[in-house]
């Protein structure tokens, strides 16, 4: 028995015409030459699916995930060349394409299995069943901070590490010496005795005779050449000078141009539509009423646009017409209420309600966060080409195999019909991994023989998104003689992703943590970081709140309730470290500090507010993270800053409000993003602990909304018990 995380798919190799592909074997024997033909060009051979070694001696990562400023196609291809021992300046990337033969399934396998251990001789026959999940799923998803701790160290790292042991054998056979005397180095095997080297492709035909290991040997961090290195990204340069290609810029001959208008109280459907003015508007070709939808189709995308606002459209009742925002909030409260104590268990550890009744005191609170959009920078499109039974589509997606699965069985077509053209994501955070907008744009192109298209007005962006869900928490702590907690009951509505967000860090003997749910007409998707979002800002307030009940302040006390935890002390002490915790700060501002463990990386933050201004100010803004081992510090560093300003345009400003059933705000003038000259200076402490790898997507949003909350506390004296946080500027004079 050993350890089959991290090792457990592994190449086949077939060769032809001096290039190795290295990837996946299962039982069921080599699958690629059922992929050779869709793969290929010429001068290329296609032996499986990850590695690809070609005839000049480039090493070619194929990369399941999309590319959304998060930097994947980097770190992955930095994962897999390290453990190649590939020379860097010869190494490149292709993105798998929305094909099952592609379906990612070392994410869903280290995802369900984790470090669970199984014999070495059943690897191969687990590998063929966790791919059929993932087909079965259509699972090739880009969320969760999966890439770098799921595919890449369950996934690339072993191909890439199997690829130089069959290279290895192959060279050892050519030249009649044992494998143990070979080294490699930047894509070349070398025999030091003999003074012989020959690049990897001299090899490539024989070693794609061998079957692979089933668990080849991977580095240690001390080994590491490219894992752990600030190593340059492969998109910048094209974002940079603008040739990068996003869904928006897809320019196809004889393309026509669709405009869309959504119902204004989600679920319902069209009754009626008069179009005698936009009917007749320049460049107008047609107008479509498609049951939940309107749409344009014209000549250009501002004509389009232009009359799909003069179309006079009703809609169907959905009873949710008389809901307001805080009716939802209300709704959320009385399913607390219903619930009455005894909602669905999450957690129960001890006896909190026991323990409680014997406190020295007891403290509540209840707190409340707010329905969010999405925002992404590039609005929402997709165009779409539907003839002779066969759709292409080009759109930037978060999980493209699932969008052809969709869109194939919407159709009535065969899934290899169906033709995703995956792009750059100007932007997902979740809303991209939804398919009703690639299947709105092929309802309407289907009508049609050239490709059109549909892009969304911000407006429509805004009001038809999948929200993160508005939700309400209230909190019980029993409190000893010092105003340590010696109990904790939490019951929150509506539970989602990931089940151990509501899970808290401290050391507390007795827990009851529950949910309940409430239903509404609002939909929703899965947000940055997802149940963390909310929960971060909801534990970490309240436990602010026992600190100051403690007469402490917040890093004091965490650090009390957490001394049973190296990792979690470690990453506290270096942002209070960073921040100078302690120090005096003027009149008008504040310190405050969160702790959140997400998505298996600890970050703690620290955020110094002003709030002598019309609202609150973040001045600058102090992270530690550790991610177990960070792959690319410059990238996880971004993803960490990005995370920071994405979670904090939420904490101040992000507000989805509800009015007859329908969203309010409709563009960034009453749904503001954190604009540059407001953005805090930012930094970042990233530790190495040697923990099992973490993401870096995510875990940087969290912790930020209640670092800013409890800032806001030192510097007032007020609480901020709900978002956005702006909005407690007026109440603080």
């Amino acid at each position: 028995m050993g350890k089959w995380t991290r090792r457990g798919f592994i190449a086949a190799g077939v060769v032809s015409g001096g290039a190795l592909m290295v990837g996946v074997g299962i039982r069921e024997g080599h699958r690629a030459p059922k992929l050779a033909e869709m793969m290929t060009e010429e001068g290329e051979t296609l032996v499986n699916v990850w590695v690809k070694l070609d005839a000049d001696n480039t090493v070619t990562a194929i990369v399941p995930h999309s590319e959304m400023g998060q930097g994947v196609f980097t770190s992955m291809t930095q994962m897999l060349a390290d453990e190649m021992d590939a020379d860097w300046d010869k190494v490149t990337y292709e993105q798998a394409p929305a094909h099952e033969g592609y379906a990612n399934y070392p994410l869903g396998r280290e995802f369900l299995m984790g470090d669970a251990k199984v014999p070495g001789f059943v690897q191969d026959s687990l590998n063929g069943g966790f791919l059929r999940i993932a087909q079965s799923m259509s699972l090739q998803i880009t969320g969760g901070s999966t890439a770098v701790r799921f595919t890449g160290m369950g996934g690339m790292r072993i191909a890439g590490a199997a690829a130089r042991e069959m290279i290895v054998k192959a060279a050892a056979k050519t030249w009649k010496v044992p494998a143990k005397e070979l080294r490699t180095e930047k894509s070349h095997v070398y025999h030091d005795a003999s003074g012989r080297s020959e690049p990897y492709a001299a090899f490539a035909e024989l070693a794609g005779t061998y079957s692979p290991p089933t668990q080849p040997k991977l580095k240690s961090p001390d080994e590491f050449k490219l894992m752990g290195q600030p190593l340059k990204r492969f998109d910048i340069p094209s974002k940079t000078d603008g040739t990068a290609a996003f869904g928006i810029d897809v320019d196809l001959p004889d393309m026509k141009y669709a405009a869309v208008m959504g119902p204004p109280v989600l679920g319902a459907e069209v009754q009626g539509v008069d179009e005698t003015y936009a009917a007749d508007m320049p460049g107008v070709i047609k107008i479509l009423n498609k049951g939940n939808f309107v749409a344009v189709v014209a000549d250009g995308y501002w004509q389009a646009e232009n009359a799909v606002r003069q179309l006079d459209v009703t809609w169907t009742k959905t009873g949710a017409e008389s809901l307001s925002g805080g009716d939802i909030y209300a709704m959320l409260g009385d399913a607390i209420d219903a619930a009455d104590g005894k909602g669905k268990e999450d957690v129960a550890v001890g006896n909190a309600s026991r323990a409680a009744e014997n406190a020295a005191s007891v403290y509540e609170a209840e707190y409340r966060v707010p329905f969010l959009a999405h925002a992404a920078m590039e609005p929402i499109n997709a165009t779409a080409w539907v003839r002779d039974d066969k759709v292409d589509l080009w759109s930037g997606l978060q999980n493209p195999l699932a969008v052809r699965d969709e869109i194939a069985g919407a159709l009535d077509l065969k899934k290899h019909d169906v033709t995703i053209h995956n792009v750059m994501l100007g932007g997902g955070f979740g809303r991209r991994s939804e398919p009703d907008y690639p299947l709105m744009a092929v309802e309407i192109a289907r009508e049609f023989d050239h490709p059109v298209k549909m892009i969304w007005s911000r407006e429509q962006d805004t009001q038809q998104d999948w929200y993160r869900p508005a939700s309400v928490s209230r909190f019980r702590a029993g409190l000893d003689d010092e105003g340590m907690p010696v109990s904790w009951e939490n019951m929150f509505v509506q539970k989602h992703d990931p089940p151990e967000a509501s899970h808290i860090p401290y050391k507390i003997d007795n827990q009851l943590i529950q949910f309940t749910t409430a239903d509404h007409h609002m939909r929703f998707g899965p947000w940055r970081s997802v149940d963390h979002t909310q929960h971060g800002f909801f534990i970490e307030s309240f436990i602010d709140e026992l600190a100051d009940q403690a007469g402490q302040d917040g890093y004091t006390y965490r650090r009390k309730l957490v001394e049973h935890a190296p990792r979690y002390l470690a990453v506290l002490d270096a942002a209070a470290e960073a921040a100078g915790w302690g120090r005096a700060v003027p009149d008008g501002r504040g310190l405050g500090i969160a702790l959140v463990d997400s998505f298996g990386t600890v970050v703690a933050q620290v955020v110094e507010v002003d709030v002598t201004g019309p609202e609150p100010k973040v001045v600058h803004v102090w992270c530690a993270a550790d991610p177990g081992y960070v792959m690319n510090p410059d990238g996880f560093t971004a993803q960490i800053e990005s995370g920071i300003i994405y979670g904090l345009t939420a904490a101040l400003y992000g507000d989805i409000t509800i009015e007859e059933g329908a969203v309010v705000q409709s563009n960034f003038h009453d749904y503001p993003i954190l604009r540059m000259r407001d953005a805090p200076e930012i930094t970042v402490k990233l530790i190495n602990s040697g923990a099992k790898v973490g993401g870096g997507g995510e875990p940087g949003t969290p912790p930020i909304a209640p670092a800013l909350a409890n800032a806001v506390f030192a510097a007032t004296g007020v609480r901020v018990r709900s978002q956005p946080i702006a909005n407690f500027q007026e109440g603080l004079s």
